[in-house]
């Protein structure tokens, strides 16, 4: 389980393929060492580490992974963000992020507003989606790229979502949000009180029936 505050990036140094699997290779970024089958989120998918070389570690990303991320775009040298789970006792700074991806979307405005960075997203929204908890509310959290967001000015028109979301300068700059512009594709995670409780209002409809 993460908390959505992204702790820094790290940098795609290799990238194999084997079979329907990938092994992306990073650069480990946090100043001390990590263990294997230990979790971290990349760009918000909880990925566990299977290889340690010195300072690289190798994460691996099945087929579904791949089908529902933007992971299977990485390039080397491509940057990611990344966080370590979350400890117990600690302080929830963000929300709960679980970090299992629902979906991606793609960034359809980006631009500087007042000293903060304005961006809006576009995704696939179906009723049966919307059933399943995968849409967004007014000032509710949504995960971004495993960034913990506050939810602005949600919408869905026929079979699209949107959703908007501000970032201030320190995180623009010290998360991968600095390179996205009109066309990067994210992953997106909804929240996952919010999925409970539309599955459960779902069923109970169902069963009303």
């Amino acid at each position: 389980m993460f908390s959505g505050i992204v702790e820094t990036m790290a940098q795609v140094v290799k990238i194999e393929t084997e079979q329907t699997n990938k092994h992306f290779t990073l650069r480990n970024p946090f100043g001390e060492p990590l263990s294997i089958d230990q979790s971290i989120a990349h760009n918000g998918v909880c990925l566990t580490v299977v290889k340690i070389e010195g300072d690289l570690y190798t994460v691996t990303a099945m087929q579904e992974t791949l089908r529902l991320t933007n992971l299977d775009l990485l390039k080397v040298g491509d940057w990611v963000n990344v966080e370590r789970s979350m400890l117990m006792g600690g302080r929830l700074d963000g929300h709960i992020v679980q970090g299992h991806v629902d979906q991606k979307a793609t960034c359809i405005d980006a631009h500087e507003t007042d000293g903060s960075w304005y961006y809006r997203f576009e995704y696939d929204s179906t009723r049966e989606m919307v059933e399943r908890g995968y849409f967004c509310v007014d000032k509710g959290s949504v995960s971004i790229n495993g960034v913990s967001l506050t939810v602005c000015e949600p919408d869905i028109k026929g079979d699209k979502g949107y959703v908007s979301v501000c970032i201030i300068p320190y995180t623009e700059e010290n998360t991968n949000f600095k390179y996205i512009q009109p066309g990067t594709v994210v992953n997106i995670e909804f929240d996952i009180l919010g999925k409970y409780m539309a599955r459960y209002l779902s069923q109970m409809n169902q069963m009303s029936k």
